[in-house]
């Protein structure tokens, strides 16, 4: 949902997700002199609550000296025209009152004001349903709840439910939609060992319901191989009679992670997306559950997966593949929600999604958990008049050359460590991950924030790899909005969460005070009206 409220030189512009509101500030420049910043009241319709939204940054001479707490926008305003309220709930209604603030930082006077009514999206709305995890295992938030105990310490299971945020329960929740001889399911899976949700598809089966999966049980020398580790899972979850191995391409990765609900014999609905059946892709490094109600598109997952059932060598699968999910001539067709599956005889689908990034007209954004591919690249080194957006796993070797374009903004997945910056409490993982540790997505938005908005998702990295070797599969969705700001949002949410401390690691001396205090005065908003990335920004955010 978006919505836009305008109250004199004052705007404000909301975009609802599911637990993620941006809400973009725009204020015209002569009358935000004096402004040291904005202070936001939500008021939660749904619970009956009001109160002003906290953040962490203090001016310095009102800073309260205690490490990773809290403070009242009211009396620590954020400088910033792009604000995420992360602790929104799916499902509710709140009004964002906007408040500029100025006057000194101990004596703070309530200015121009503006607010906006919005309501959060449903995270299981029929159509698409989507689920994304926490994805943020250290963070200020973690430490500050949890002390940085590791989840297993945490009682009653409180730490695992807050870094599920809902995925787990949704994966578990479509799995037992299959109760009783009526259902089937056909699941494609690469790490296949998390137990609970190993046993809800021995529980199924119990129920009556036809159950088939195919796992990844190549026999490799890579050390993140999960042949073994699937086979152990499968062994202690007594479910051997469902499985069919996937070993017959023994150079290239089975890396779907899709399941096909069906219904009398009939596709009905397809979970996807990029998390894997493992602790530290439900708890750990960022994931995203997609679930899709549309038979049209179910029914491609099922023949796709009986092609996988028969475990055929990458050449043999290349054929039926492209002839059922050909790549488009151009953009898809409005409105309409297609698959792209993989392995193919060629990069066109990689080519054709490099086409869709640079035919955007606004932005676009793109989640790159091993790197950049080369054509991509290309794309990024085409000089534009909007912001293109990354986030990545590590660093790409040609960061620094892409960089030089300030309309290419990146963030790369850190913490703040054992030593943060002062007045930040110490951020560790959790542990679950090795392999992957930050971000694992695989999506790409073009104009999110338009009403003809294209969302790339799924399994595949965007790589020479994924496109021409592995078994993979993309959904493609035209004309969503509701879609878009969902992935938007949370895009958004992890970015900000590891610039901010891609910032940090950047600093020679860690008791520089001017990441972490306000400016006394409104001189932080000069940048954001001056020709650069932050003035793009707030532009665009701000509708």
């Amino acid at each position: 949902m978006r919505n836009k409220a305008v109250n004199g030189p004052l705007s404000v512009h909301a975009i609802t997700g599911t637990y993620v509101v941006l809400l973009g500030i725009d204020m015209e420049q002569e009358a935000s002199r004096g402004v040291l910043g904005f202070a936001i009241e939500r008021t939660d319709h749904t619970e009956d609550e009001r109160y002003w939204l906290r953040g962490l940054r203090t001016f310095e001479e009102t800073d309260p000296g205690v490490p990773g707490l809290l403070v009242s926008t009211l009396d620590h305003p954020f400088q910033s025209f792009l604000w995420g309220d992360y602790t929104a709930k799916t499902r509710h209604s709140y009004t964002y009152r906007v408040v500029a603030l100025r006057g000194k930082p101990k004596k703070l006077e309530q200015g121009e004001e503006v607010e906006v009514r919005i309501e959060t999206e449903d995270d299981d709305a029929e159509r698409h349903a989507v689920f994304f995890n926490r994805g943020v295992a250290g963070s200020q938030a973690y430490s500050r709840r949890f002390d940085n105990m590791p989840p297993e310490e945490v009682p009653d299971g409180e730490a695992w439910r807050w870094l599920s945020r809902g995925l787990e329960e949704a994966l578990l929740a479509f799995i037992g939609q299959a109760q009783g001889g009526r259902y089937a399911l056909r699941a494609a899976l690469y790490e296949f060992q998390y137990e609970p949700v190993l046993q809800a598809f021995g529980a199924a089966r119990d129920s009556g319901a036809d159950v088939k999966i195919v796992y990844d049980a190549r026999t490799t020398s890579r050390k993140d191989n999960p042949a073994e580790p699937n086979r152990e899972g499968i062994a202690n979850a007594g479910i051997g009679d469902l499985v069919i191995p996937r070993t017959a391409t023994p150079s290239y990765i089975a890396h779907n992670k899709f399941m096909v609900l069906l219904e009398d014999g009939e596709p009905r609905q397809v979970w996807t997306g990029s998390t894997n059946i493992t602790a530290g892709a439900i708890f750990g490094h960022s994931n995203v559950g997609h679930v899709t109600r549309d038979s049209a598109v179910a029914a491609k997952y099922l023949s796709y997966w009986e092609e996988l059932s028969r475990n055929p060598e990458a050449r043999a699968l290349r054929p039926p593949v492209e002839e059922a999910t050909p790549v488009p001539e151009g953009p898809p067709e409005a409105d309409t929600t297609a698959v792209l599956f993989s392995p193919r005889s060629s990069l066109r689908a990689l080519e054709w999604y490099t086409e869709r990034m640079d035919q955007a007209k606004t932005s676009f954004f793109l989640t790159a958990a091993f790197g950049i591919n080369e054509l991509i690249e290309r794309v990024l080194e085409e000089d534009k008049d909007y912001l293109r957006y990354v986030l990545l796993e590590t660093e790409d070797e040609d960061m620094e050359v892409l960089s030089r374009d300030p309309d290419n903004r990146f963030a790369v997945g850190a913490t703040y460590g054992d030593t943060p910056l002062g007045g930040m409490l110490a951020e560790r993982l959790t542990g679950l991950n090795r392999h992957v540790l930050y971000v694992h997505t695989k999506y790409a938005l073009v104009d999110p924030l338009t009403d003809d908005p294209l969302v790339i998702t799924g399994s595949a990295n965007f790589s020479d790899a994924s496109t021409k070797n592995n078994d993979e599969n993309m959904l493609i969705i035209r004309g969503d909005t509701r879609v878009a700001d969902v992935y938007l949002g949370e895009f958004m949410r992890l970015f900000n969460h590891f610039f901010a401390r891609n910032l940090v690691s950047r600093q020679r001396d860690p008791s520089i005070s001017h990441l972490t205090h306000l400016r006394p005065d409104d001189s932080w908003r000069e940048v954001h009206y001056r020709d650069g990335p932050q003035q793009k920004e707030r532009l665009y955010f701000a509708g």
